[in-house]
């Protein structure tokens, strides 16, 4: 219990030495992996972004945990993550293996209460969203998505027969 808030200053000096050289490991890495790292989080994304976070928290707090080890880390989740973005937009079964799929949620002002009760959204959820893009009233709204990175997009008016850029969305009328 003597040593509960201070054990020494090479403690210290590791600590402050390596979080920042971590950090600018860390930070050149993602910038050389590319835009897509940094991008909107699906549920894959936000996985790597936890494990990275995870993975320099051991390299600053793990004094068993060398630095060459802890960028080795982050090199590895950066590839991977860049390894399996990239086969995503070749490989189409690995999309749907780490992406989700687009949801109507609301269509021509009716709200989809199936789906969102399987999705887990609310009917406040909607609402805010409703509000947040300047619309008062769900029966004047034509489109309501749940994007694949968890946000809701609002379309107030249909103006094409065949809105191609709501193709993938599941549930879609076609």
């Amino acid at each position: 219990m003597e040593k509960f808030f201070f054990d020494n200053w090479d403690s210290i000096f590791r600590t402050f030495t390596i979080t920042i050289l971590a950090y600018i490991a860390i930070v050149l890495l993602l910038r050389s992996s590319g835009k897509r790292t940094l991008s909107k989080m699906n549920a894959f994304d936000f996985i790597v972004t936890v494990a990275l976070g995870s993975a320099l928290a051991a390299v600053s707090l793990n004094k068993s945990v060398p630095l060459a080890d802890g960028v080795l880390a982050f090199f590895l989740l950066i590839f991977l993550q860049y390894a399996i973005t990239w086969l995503s937009v070749r490989v189409k079964q690995v999309k749907r293996i780490i992406t989700s799929q687009p949801t109507l949620l609301l269509y021509k002002g009716e709200v989809l209460q199936d789906i969102l009760k399987r999705e887990r959204i609310t009917i406040e959820e909607i609402n805010s969203a409703a509000r947040s893009k300047g619309q008062e009233d769900l029966s004047k709204i034509d489109v309501m998505i749940l994007e694949s990175t968890g946000d809701i997009t609002v379309i107030p008016t249909l103006k094409s027969d065949s809105p191609n850029a709501l193709k993938d969305a599941e549930n879609f009328p076609r």
